[in-house]
C-alpha cells in the first residue's frame, strides 16, 4: 500500500481534529459553565461604532452577534453569503470597501492574496492569541503568513461528509462511501455541491482502486495533471445526472432538500445535517468510509476597514470558550479555542462523536491549498457536470 503523504497544512489540521478529542476529555478541568453568559470583564470593551462583517450565512448563530453587541454597544452590520465564490466575486467588485472583516476559508489563501484586498493583523491587540488550539491556528499561519503578517484567523471548523433521512435512505449504514451516492437504489433522491460530488466520486475511486489519484491529490499539480484525473470523473457524473435531486448552495437549501424536496442521502456540511439531527428530526451526518472533507474557516481584516478598533474589540470577544462554544452549539460546526468543546451541551458532543465513529478522524481529508487556476478549471467543470 502506497503511503500517504500529506502537505505540512494537511498535518497540522488532522493533528487538530485527532487533537479535538483531548480537548473535549478535558471539560472536568474546565469546569461546567453556561453558555449564556460569556465571561467579559466590565468595561473591557469600547461602546460605540459599528462593524461590517461579510461572513457566513451560518457562522454566527443568536446570541452571538446580539451578545457582542449588548456588550459593547457596537452594532455589527451583517452581509452574508453562501459560498467562497461569492465572496470572492463580491470582494472583487467592490476592491473589500464597505465590509471591515470578511470570512475565508483557509485552503482559499492563494486566491485570497491575489485579490490583494486585506491587511495584515495587528497581532498584539489581539488579546487571547494563546487561546487558539495550537494547531488550528497554525493551519491559518502556514498558508495565511505573507510578507508583513498574518492575514487570516480560526473562527471555526467543520466537515463534508454524508447526511441522511434515517427513515428514508435504505442503504448499508456499516459500508457508507461517497459510491453510496450513486448507488441505484438511490438515483433521483442525492444532493451535494457541483465540484464536491466530482471530488467525492474521485476518493471513492481512489480507495477502490478503480482510478488511483493518491487521494486526488494529483489534480493539484497542474492543469494536465487536473485533467487527467478529472476527465472521467466529469464523465461519470454527467452519465449519473438523474441521480441528483438537487446541487444545494447554502446550509438553507440542504436543510429543505433533506426536509421538503425528497433528498435522501448527500454529500453536505456537517451544520446543516447536525442541527436537524439536534432538533430531533429524521436525519444523519457521518464520516464515509473514505474519510470526511475537513475545512477551516476564519476572519480577515479588509485593507479598506474604516473600523479596526471594532475589529479588535469583536475577535477578543469571539475568542473566548463560551463565545466559541455558542458559535458551535448554534451552527453545528466545531470550536477553534481551547475549552470551547468542553463547554457545548451533551447533545452536541454526542453528535460529534456519531459523526466521526472509531478512527474516523485519522483519515480526513484535509482540503488543500487552491490556486487559481485550479478554482478556474473546476468551475469549467462544473458548469459541465450541471449544464449536462
Amino acid at each position: 500500500m502506497t503511503k500517504k503523504i500529506l502537505t505540512p497544512a494537511q498535518e497540522t489540521m488532522r493533528a487538530a481534529l485527532v487533537s479535538r478529542r483531548t480537548l473535549m476529555r478535558s471539560a472536568a478541568a474546565v469546569g461546567a459553565v453556561g453558555l449564556s453568559s460569556p465571561m467579559l470583564v466590565k468595561n473591557a470593551f469600547s461602546s460605540s461604532g459599528e462593524l461590517n462583517l461579510l461572513m457566513w450565512s451560518d457562522e454566527f448563530p443568536d446570541p452571538v452577534i446580539p451578545g457582542f453587541e449588548k456588550a459593547t454597544g457596537i452594532k455589527v452590520n451583517q452581509t452574508p453569503f453562501s459560498q467562497n465564490e461569492e465572496q470572492i466575486n463580491k470582494l472583487q467588485a467592490t476592491g473589500g470597501e464597505g465590509f471591515d472583516l470578511c470570512q475565508p476559508t483557509c485552503n482559499r489563501a492563494p486566491q485570497y492574496k491575489d485579490l490583494a484586498v486585506l491587511a495584515p493583523f495587528d497581532t498584539n491587540k489581539i488579546k487571547n492569541m494563546s487561546a487558539f488550539v495550537p494547531s488550528m491556528l497554525e493551519s491559518s499561519q502556514k498558508l495565511w503568513t505573507w510578507e508583513d503578517g498574518l492575514y487570516h484567523l480560526p473562527h471555526c471548523w467543520g466537515s463534508e461528509a454524508l447526511s441522511y433521512r434515517t427513515d428514508l435512505y435504505k442503504g448499508d449504514l456499516a459500508n457508507l462511501s461517497y459510491g453510496s451516492l450513486w448507488a441505484d437504489d438511490v438515483k433521483g433522491h442525492t444532493q451535494g455541491r457541483g465540484h464536491s460530488f466530482l471530488l467525492g466520486i474521485g476518493l471513492w475511486w481512489d480507495a477502490s482502486g478503480k482510478q488511483p489519484s493518491n487521494r486526488m491529490l494529483d489534480g493539484y499539480k497542474d492543469e494536465a495533471s487536473f485533467k487527467k484525473v478529472w476527465d472521467p470523473i466529469l464523465a461519470f457524473a454527467i452519465e449519473h445526472k438523474s441521480w441528483v435531486k438537487q446541487f444545494w448552495d447554502s446550509a438553507d437549501n440542504t436543510k429543505s432538500g433533506l426536509m421538503e424536496n425528497d433528498v435522501w442521502i448527500g454529500q453536505t456540511w456537517d451544520g446543516p445535517p447536525l442541527s436537524l439531527k439536534k432538533e430531533g428530526k429524521p436525519v444523519n451526518y457521518t464520516s464515509p468510509k473514505e474519510g470526511a472533507i475537513v475545512w477551516l474557516d476564519g476572519l480577515s481584516q479588509m485593507k479598506a476597514a474604516k473600523n479596526t478598533d471594532q475589529i479588535y474589540e469583536f475577535i477578543n470577544y469571539l475568542t473566548t470558550p463560551e463565545v466559541s462554544a455558542q458559535v458551535a452549539e448554534g451552527s453545528g460546526y466545531n470550536p477553534v479555542i481551547t475549552g470551547g468543546d468542553a463547554l457545548t451541551s451533551d447533545v452536541f458532543k454526542k453528535n460529534f462523536q456519531e459523526a466521526y465513529p472509531g478512527d474516523a478522524l485519522k483519515n480526513v481529508w484535509p482540503w488543500p491549498a487552491e490556486p487559481a487556476w485550479y478554482a478556474e478549471i473546476r468551475s469549467q467543470y462544473v458548469d459541465q457536470f450541471k449544464a449536462a
